[in-house]
């Protein structure tokens, strides 16, 4: 029973993951057989089409139809155009209109990836009569019939079978990417004690540039979604904004880390600062456990007060000269930490709002 409960757990982390593998299952099943009942000739094309089309959230899904579509009518309107009108026979005069067919159009999915689909649909169009004995006209009309129909079955399993919204994957990993800022900014401000090699930078910070690519991807798919009216919720740009603006935070905290503060700057702001770290990592932590839930409010006082005690003992650190004489480095980085600290409140006090902003789920909003 343990072992059990141990794997339902598991398997509830990756609870999108499946639904992806189930959509993928029932696509290719589907367009398999209605290709099939359509007698069309080659059915592996639908299927294919099927899985690239069926993507993780119905946004991407209706990024990929689109973009696969317009690179399949492309090519196989070009391919189709190039294996009519040009004459040729042998190898040779194969070979040379395949340079002619692949050249174009890897150029126009180099130029705008979008299409690329169009350089495999030109090649399938061109090259398949040849092998086949078939007319080329058949061979286009019918690559446009077995795609249309894997990617129309794609799209509509993408909507029905345990569809996925981006708007809920943002929550998802946007409370992820807070609790990864929230580890790296307690493991930096610990630094300050000890000072952090570029090594022990990267490693700290490893991670959060590509999962704040993700979010941003994800970000466009949700505002997809909303354009076409398929799911509603607020703008995910200010939160957006917000993370990456609090990241920034992190990096300049991180630079401030490099080189210890003095033994006396230390002794006076070990307290200040460790009640800062505490107060920012519980509030992040919080934050990510709301938008996970979509619930539950979340108290930034206790971040406005750490900061204030840690302004106030800055102040007094500075009207008793003590960072006089030090070394320029550490005197920029000294005030360097104030400033991010204070960016770090700002940038904070936006996240609340975001947070309010988000902290329903809209009616009959899924994951």
């Amino acid at each position: 029973m343990a072992f059990a409960k141990r794997m339902l757990g598991s398997l509830r982390d990756y609870k999108t993951q499946l639904a992806l593998a189930v959509r993928l299952a029932t696509a290719a099943v589907a367009a398999y057989a209605i290709a099939r009942a359509l007698h069309l000739m080659l059915p592996l094309w639908a299927v294919l089409t099927s899985l690239i089309v069926t993507q993780m959230s119905v946004g991407r899904s209706l990024k990929a139809t689109r973009d696969y579509m317009l690179g399949t009518i492309g090519g196989a309107s070009y391919g189709g155009a190039i294996a009519m009108l040009i004459p040729h026979s042998g190898e040779g005069g194969l070979l040379a209109l395949l340079v002619l067919t692949v050249a174009p159009m890897a150029f126009i999915g180099a130029v705008n990836p979008s299409l690329s689909a169009a350089t495999v649909t030109a090649v399938i169009v061109l090259l398949v009569p040849a092998m086949n004995h078939a007319n080329p006209l058949d061979s286009t009309i019918d690559r446009l019939f077995e795609v249309a129909v894997g990617a129309l079955t794609g799209l509509v399993v993408s909507f029905l079978v345990l569809p996925s919204r981006a708007v809920s994957q943002i929550r998802v990993n946007a409370a992820q990417i807070l609790e990864l800022l929230a580890a790296a900014f307690a493991e930096l401000l610990a630094g300050l004690t000890r000072g952090l090699d570029n090594d022990a930078l990267h490693r700290i910070q490893d991670g959060l540039g590509t999962a704040l690519t993700n979010l941003h991807a994800i970000g466009r798919e949700a505002e997809r979604e909303r354009a076409a009216h398929l799911s509603s919720g607020p703008d995910t740009g200010p939160l957006l904004r917000t993370i990456q603006r609090l990241r920034h935070d992190v990096v300049m905290i991180g630079r401030a880390s490099v080189v210890p503060l003095p033994a006396n700057v230390q002794a006076r702001l070990a307290r200040p600062l460790a009640e800062v770290s505490q107060a920012i990592v519980g509030y992040m932590r919080m934050v990510a456990t709301s938008l996970r839930s979509g619930t539950g409010a979340v108290d930034i006082g206790p971040v406005d007060a750490a900061l204030q005690a840690y302004a106030a003992e800055v102040a007094a650190i500075r009207s008793e000269g003590l960072i006089r004489g030090v070394p320029i480095d550490v005197a920029e980085r000294f005030f360097a930490l104030g400033f991010s600290l204070d960016q770090m409140r700002q940038n904070l006090n936006d996240l609340d709002r975001c947070r309010a902003d988000w902290g329903e789920k809209p009616a009959g909003a899924k994951g």
